[in-house]
C-alpha cells in the first residue's frame, strides 16, 4: 500500500514536471488546492558554500566544527515558516473540504492526497493560545512534518520534503560568512529575528521581520525548524577532506534529529546561521499518551518547519525514504 501511494504520486510529479533547468527557476506562490490558501517558493541557486563555524566564533560550539565545504544543487524553498492555516488543511480533513462546495478540486488528486497518513486528534489545544491565521504551525513529530511534505507533493503535483541540514544553512547564510546572515552584530538581531528579547514569550506572524539576503523570512528565530537529517555531534568529521556533495545524515532512530534557527524562546546566540540543535524525549514529556504520539511534541512550542522543492524529482525509492523515515516509534 505504502509504495503505492508513493509510486501514484511519482507519477503525478512527473507529468506535472514544469521546471527542468536552474535558469528557469523563478519566485512562484501556489494555493493549495480546494482552498483560499497559499504559500511562496524562492529558488535557492547552486553553489559551495562553507558549512559550520570557526573557532574564532563567539558562541560557537564543538558540534559545529571542523567548517568545511559543501556543494548545494539547485531548490526552492518556503520564504516563511509553514504556517497552521496550511498545516490544519493537513490536521484535520474537515479543515481541508471546509471550501469544497465553493472551489472543485480533482477527485483523482483528492484520491492520492487522502491516501497519505495524517495525524491523529490532538489531545491539546496546539498552538498553546499563540494564535494561528499566519502564524508558524508549531509542536509537530518530524515524522508529522515528513508527512506534510507527502500530503504537500500529493496536493500539488510538486516535490516537497524537509530541508537536508545543509540545504538550511546554505539558504539560511544566502552568501554570507558572518554569524548571522544580516552580519556579526548581535545588537542588529531585533530587526531580522523574533527571540527572547523581543518575541513577547511567543511566536509571532511570520514575514514580520527584515529578511536574509535571498528573500527568506524568520530564518533565524520565530519558531526553530526541523531538517531531514539525524543528529551526529561528530558529523562534520566525515566532510572534512572533501568538498561534500550533498551531504545528509540519515536518522536510524527516533532521537535525535537535527533543529536549526533557533527560536523565540532563545538567546540571540543560538539565531547563528551555523547553529545545531536536537531533538530528544523531554520534547513529548508531557504527553499523556501510551505509547506517545507519532505526531505531537507537546513540550516542543519552540519547534517548526518549512519546505524545500529541490529541482530534481527522485525515484520513488528515495521518496518514500525522505516522506517515511521508519524511525517514528520510540
Amino acid at each position: 500500500m505504502k509504495s503505492r501511494i508513493v509510486s501514484n504520486i511519482y507519477t503525478q510529479l512527473l507529468a506535472k514536471l514544469d521546471v527542468k533547468a536552474e535558469s528557469e527557476m523563478k519566485v512562484y506562490s501556489n494555493t493549495i488546492p480546494g482552498s483560499q490558501v497559499t504559500f511562496v517558493m524562492v529558488p535557492i541557486s547552486s553553489g559551495e558554500f562553507v558549512m559550520g563555524s570557526p573557532a574564532s566564533e563567539a558562541g560557537g560550539q564543538p558540534d559545529e566544527r571542523p567548517q568545511h565545504k559543501v556543494k548545494i544543487e539547485p531548490f526552492w524553498m518556503g520564504q516563511f515558516e509553514v504556517t497552521w492555516n496550511e498545516y490544519e488543511m493537513f490536521m484535520y480533513q474537515d479543515e481541508e473540504r471546509k471550501f469544497k462546495k465553493e472551489i472543485p478540486t480533482d477527485p483523482y488528486v483528492d484520491k492520492i492526497s487522502d491516501a497519505v497518513s495524517r495525524p491523529t486528534k490532538p489531545y491539546v489545544e496546539m498552538s498553546f493560545g499563540m494564535g494561528k491565521d499566519g502564524y508558524p504551525a508549531i509542536s509537530m513529530t518530524q515524522h508529522a512534518a515528513n508527512k506534510y511534505c507527502e500530503w504537500l507533493s500529493a496536493k500539488m503535483g510538486q516535490y516537497y520534503r524537509l530541508p537536508t541540514e545543509a540545504e538550511w544553512e546554505y539558504a539560511c547564510r544566502a552568501g554570507t560568512t558572518t554569524k548571522y546572515s544580516w552580519g556579526d552584530d548581535e545588537s542588529q538581531a531585533g530587526q531580522y529575528a523574533w527571540f527572547e528579547k523581543n518575541s513577547d514569550f511567543k511566536y509571532q506572524k511570520v514575514g514580520r521581520k527584515l529578511p536574509n539576503p535571498w528573500g527568506l523570512y524568520d530564518m533565524h528565530g520565530n519558531v526553530a525548524e526541523w531538517t531531514l537529517d539525524g543528529y551526529e555531534p561528530n558529523a562534520y568529521e566525515k566532510f572534512a577532506n572533501a568538498v561534500a556533495v550533498e551531504p545528509f545524515v540519515r536518522g536510524t532512530k527516533a532521537y535525535p534529529h537535527v533543529v536549526r534557527g533557533g527560536s523565540w524562546d532563545d538567546s540571540a546566540d543560538k539565531l547563528r546561521s551555523a547553529a545545531r540543535r536536537f531533538s530528544d524525549k523531554s520534547w513529548k514529556q508531557q504527553d499523556p499518551q501510551l505509547p506517545k504520539s507519532i505526531w505531537y511534541l507537546t513540550d516542543a512550542q519552540f519547534l517548526g518547519f518549512r519546505v524545500v522543492r529541490p529541482l530534481k524529482v527522485p525515484a520513488p525509492e528515495e521518496l518514500h525514504k525522505v516522506w517515511n523515515n521508519g524511525v517514528e516509534h520510540e
